[in-house]
């Protein structure tokens, strides 16, 4: 597969020689089912040894895997009767963040997220999910309209970060992402996300201030992508396996940091391996966050919201 990393590629020789034996048995009337029982059971140890023992740089490279479910996949395997609503009522729709409102399992709820594109042309109209300053705009006025109605927020985080060009920066970026931050620590409504892929910067962090953070297996969320801090640290980007390694930027440590409040786990080899089991995990995920929120008083959720994120970062020297 095109798609392959190269710590996928003993798995991959192994699943090729099992397709091999079990087509040699179809053309030759061959048996042998014995042989092929073995190698299985071999390729399912590999594979647990291999995406068990992974590093916090491999994480990285399976994040951003393509065919990893986007935020329309998710949407579409949440929502029934979605509406897609456009524009920040400023300047422009952007194109690299998506929301609406649909019912998830007959509850009305808004849902918002960061889209990527399938290819190079959807990628460029999507900016490769990386949101201009109308984008996050765009996403508060639709969580002020689910506050005004009630309905609940589900977020999806998946980009390397806001988009930094001079246009960007032009029109407002810092003070859209900043009064994103300032509005939903107090948005009077339960608010859920999950990060999906990557979570870079204050570009994620513009759509994760919320009740319940659920991040996947393999993404990761951090103040800067590998790659620019080993720029910084070192002037070389090459070295951002060793970034990724110091940043503790994997799902583990998020959780352990308490940044996280659950990680999903992602089918055998990631998202991009079995999509619809990804959306169906994150769906059910989503209903029982919902119904858990939707029991406790708004008071009692803003007081618990402003606590979550006051905690974080805190530590004690001895």
């Amino acid at each position: 597969m095109p798609n392959e990393l190269e710590f996928e590629k003993p798995i991959l020789e192994l699943r090729q020689k099992v397709d091999e034996l079990r087509q040699l048995m179809e053309t030759t009337g061959i048996d042998l089912t014995e042989e092929v029982a073995k190698l299985e059971e071999r390729l399912a140890e590999l594979s647990q040894s291999v995406y068990q023992g992974l590093t916090a740089w491999q994480r990285v490279q399976l994040a951003r895997q393509p065919g990893r479910p986007t935020t329309l996949d998710y949407i579409r395997g949440l929502c029934t009767d979605f509406v897609e609503l456009h524009g920040d009522r400023n300047f422009r729709d952007d194109p690299a963040v998506v929301g609406g409102i649909g019912l998830l399992e007959g509850r009305p709820v808004t849902v918002i997220g960061t889209q990527k594109g399938r290819d190079t042309k959807e990628n460029i109209y999507r900016n490769f999910g990386m949101a201009h300053p109308e984008g996050y705009r765009k996403a508060l006025r639709l969580m002020k309209q689910a506050e005004k109605f009630g309905r609940p927020v589900i977020l999806f985080i998946d980009t390397a970060g806001a988009y930094p060009g001079m246009s960007a920066e032009e029109r407002g970026q810092s003070e859209a992402i900043a009064r994103n931050l300032r509005e939903m620590a107090g948005l009077r409504t339960p608010t859920v996300c999950f990060v999906t892929g990557e979570g870079g910067s204050g570009g994620a962090l513009g759509l994760g201030v919320t009740d319940r953070v659920y991040v996947l297996e393999y993404a990761w969320y951090s103040v800067i992508a590998p790659e620019s801090a080993a720029a910084i640290l070192w002037k070389d980007a090459s070295q951002a396996p060793r970034a990724a390694e110091t940043m503790r930027i994997t799902a583990s440590d998020l959780l352990a940091f308490g940044i996280a409040d659950e990680v999903l786990p992602e089918p055998p080899g990631g998202a991009q391996k079995d999509p619809a089991a990804m959306v169906a995990r994150v769906k059910e995920k989503a209903v029982q966050a919902l119904e858990e929120l939707s029991r406790v008083p708004i008071a009692q959720l803003l007081q618990a919201r402003y606590d979550k994120y006051r905690a974080m970062g805190s530590f004690a020297e001895r």
